[in-house]
C-alpha cells in the first residue's frame, strides 16, 4: 500500500509542470475559430475583447491605435517606475543625489530613467490624440456617453501623474515648475485680494496648502507628490481603465467606418464576443452561456442554452465581416506594444532626460516654465492666474464632459467628421481658432493691455477682461455661429473642439519656444539677454 502511494506521489510530482499548464491553458492551442473564441472567452485578460472583431476596426486609420499606444506607454511607465523606486529616495536631502546615482552609477539606470521620462511625455501625447480621434469620429454617441466621461477622467489623471512625477528629481527645473503649479492652485487669492476678503475667506491658500502640505514647496510637498505618483494616482488609473475597457466591450466594441449597426432604434450595436463565438446571432452579451463537451467524445461541440430578447448592442446581429480576435486583433495590439517599447528605448538611448542643478529656493529659474503640456495654460496665467489657471480650464473640462449629453444627434460612430459639412466646419474652425490664438499673443506683445492703456483700471476688470478670457469667449461665439448656421449641435461641437485644440497647440508653442526671461517675447533664444 505504501509503495503504491509513493508511486502515485512521484508520478504526480513529475507531472506537475504538465498539470499546471493544463490548468492554466484549458483549451490548448487554438486550431479553429471555436477554439480561438474559447481562448479569448475563458481568459481573464483577453475577455476584455470580443471573440470576433469587425475587419474595419483592424484598419490603422480607424482608431490610429492611440488607445493601445496609451495603454502600452502606461505599462512601460509602471515597469520602469518600479525599477526607479528601488534606488530613489523621496527626501529633500537625498532625492537629487539618488537621481545622480541612478543616472551615473546604477547599471542601465540612465536608460531606464530616460525611457520613463519619454514614455510619460508620449503617453500625454497619445491621450490627447486618442481623445481627438474619439471626438472627431463621434464615438461618444449613445450608448458610449459614460465611457467618454471615463476617458475624460483618465485624461485628467494622466496629466496629474506627469505633474506629480515632475517634482521628484528635485532639481531647479522640477522645483520651479511645481512652484508655478502651486501658485496657480493659490490663484483664487487674486480675486479675494481684489475683493478685500482674503483675511477671512482664502480658498486659494487652502488649495495651495492642500497640494503642497505647506505654504512652500519642500519636504512635505515631495513626500505628498511621491505618494500620489507611485500609489494613489496609479490605483485610480487602473480602476478607470477597467471600467473604460469594460464599457467599450459592452457598448458595441471599437468604432469603425460606417458606424456601429443599429437595431430597431435601440442604439449602437456590434458583434458580441460570446454570441459570435457560440454561433448565437440572437443572443445578448453576458446573458447567454454556452455548454461545451469534448469534441473527441463524439458528441456535439456546443449547445445553445438560451435565446433571449434584449437591448444590448449585439442582440440580433450576425457575425458578418468579422475575423477571430485571436490572432488578428491580438497580433495588431502586440505590434503596437512592441512599436511603443522600441520608440521609448530609442529615445531613451539617444536623448537624456534633463537633470539641472539641485533645487535652490533662493535662486529662481528665469524663465521658470511649467511642463510643456501646461505651457498653454501658463500663457493664459500670465494675463490672469485665476481665470487662466482655474476658471478657463474648469470650463473647458466641463464642456468636454458635457459633449455627449448636449450633442444628441444620431449618426455613425466611427466616421471622421460625419460628412463633408463636418470636414468643412473643422477646416474653417481651425483657421478661425489659429488666427484668434495668434492675435491673443500678438496684441498684448505689441500694444500692451488694459493696464498699459489705463493705469488706474480696477483689478477686477483685469481679472475678468484679459486676452485669455476673450479668446475663450471668441471660441464660444464661433461655436454658436456654427450652430445657428448649420442647425446642428454636432457641427457646433466640432467647431468648438477644433478651436480649443488649435489654440492649445499655438499657445503651447508660444510658451515653449517664444517666451524668455521675465516671460518676455523673443523670436529665438539667441535674442535672450546675456547675464
Amino acid at each position: 500500500m505504501n509503495g503504491t502511494g509513493l508511486d502515485v506521489f512521484w508520478t504526480n510530482l513529475k507531472q506537475v509542470p504538465t498539470s499546471f499548464r493544463d490548468s492554466l491553458v484549458r483549451q490548448g492551442a487554438p486550431t479553429s475559430d471555436r477554439a480561438r473564441a474559447q481562448a479569448v472567452f475563458s481568459n481573464v485578460f483577453l475577455h476584455l475583447h470580443s471573440t470576433r472583431s469587425h475587419v474595419r476596426t483592424l484598419r490603422f486609420s480607424t482608431t490610429l491605435a492611440m488607445g493601445m499606444a496609451t495603454l502600452s506607454f502606461f505599462l512601460i511607465l509602471v515597469v520602469t517606475g518600479v525599477l526607479l523606486m528601488v534606488y530613489y529616495k523621496p527626501s529633500v536631502d537625498l532625492a537629487y543625489e539618488s537621481m545622480k546615482d541612478i543616472h551615473f552609477v546604477v547599471p542601465t539606470g540612465r536608460v531606464i530613467r530616460n525611457v520613463h521620462r519619454w514614455a510619460a511625455h508620449l503617453m500625454v501625447i497619445t491621450v490627447f490624440l486618442h481623445m481627438a480621434r474619439v471626438f472627431y469620429t463621434g464615438s461618444y454617441r449613445k450608448p458610449r456617453e459614460f465611457n467618454w466621461l471615463m476617458g475624460m477622467g483618465l485624461f485628467v489623471l494622466t496629466l496629474a501623474l506627469s505633474f506629480t512625477g515632475y517634482l521628484l528629481p528635485w532639481d531647479q527645473l522640477a522645483y520651479w515648475a511645481v512652484t508655478i503649479g502651486a501658485n496657480i492652485a493659490g490663484s483664487p487669492a487674486e480675486l479675494t485680494d481684489a475683493l478685500g476678503i482674503t483675511g477671512w475667506f482664502d480658498p486659494g491658500g487652502f488649495q495651495k496648502r492642500l497640494l503642497l502640505g505647506a505654504s512652500e514647496v519642500g519636504e512635505e510637498a515631495l513626500i505628498r507628490f511621491y505618494l500620489l505618483h507611485v500609489m494613489v494616482l496609479p490605483l485610480f488609473v487602473l480602476a478607470l481603465l477597467a471600467v473604460h475597457f469594460w464599457r467599450i466591450r459592452k457598448d458595441g466594441g471599437l468604432g469603425r467606418p460606417g458606424g456601429t449597426p443599429t437595431v430597431a432604434g435601440k442604439g449602437a450595436a456590434a458583434i458580441d464576443a460570446d454570441a459570435a463565438g457560440a454561433g448565437a446571432a440572437s443572443a445578448s452579451p453576458g446573458e447567454v452561456d454556452v455548454a461545451h463537451t469534448p469534441s473527441e467524445a463524439g458528441a456535439k461541440t456546443f449547445g445553445l442554452m438560451a435565446v433571449i430578447r434584449d437591448r444590448t448592442p449585439a442582440t440580433n446581429l450576425d457575425p458578418e465581416d468579422t475575423v477571430p480576435s485571436w490572432p488578428y486583433l491580438l497580433r495588431a495590439e502586440l505590434f503596437i506594444f512592441m512599436a511603443c517599447v522600441l520608440l521609448s528605448l530609442l529615445l531613451g538611448v539617444f536623448f537624456d532626460a534633463p537633470l539641472k542643478e539641485a533645487a535652490n529656493p533662493s535662486i529662481p529659474e528665469n524663465p521658470a516654465k511649467a511642463p510643456w503640456y501646461f505651457l498653454g495654460l501658463q500663457e493664459m496665467v500670465s494675463y490672469s492666474a485665476f481665470m487662466g489657471g482655474l476658471v478657463i480650464p474648469a470650463i473647458v473640462v466641463l464642456g468636454l464632459a458635457l459633449i455627449p449629453y448636449l450633442d444628441r444627434e444620431p449618426g455613425e460612430a466611427g466616421t471622421y467628421f460625419d460628412n463633408a459639412t463636418g470636414r468643412r466646419v473643422a477646416w474653417r474652425s481651425l483657421l478661425f481658432g489659429a488666427v484668434a490664438a495668434i492675435l491673443t499673443v500678438a496684441i498684448p506683445v505689441n500694444f500692451g493691455w488694459l493696464r498699459s492703456w489705463f493705469p488706474g483700471v480696477p483689478q477686477l476688470v483685469i481679472i475678468f477682461i484679459n486676452p485669455g478670457t476673450l479668446l475663450t469667449a471668441a471660441y464660444a461665439l464661433w461655436s454658436i455661429h456654427v450652430l445657428r448656421r448649420e442647425g446642428s449641435t454636432r457641427m457646433a461641437a466640432i467647431a468648438l473642439f477644433t478651436c480649443f485644440l488649435i489654440g492649445f497647440v499655438i499657445l503651447s508653442y508660444v510658451g515653449s519656444e517664444l517666451r524668455g526671461p521675465n516671460w518676455d517675447f523673443y523670436w529665438s533664444k539667441s535674442q535672450w539677454p546675456v547675464h
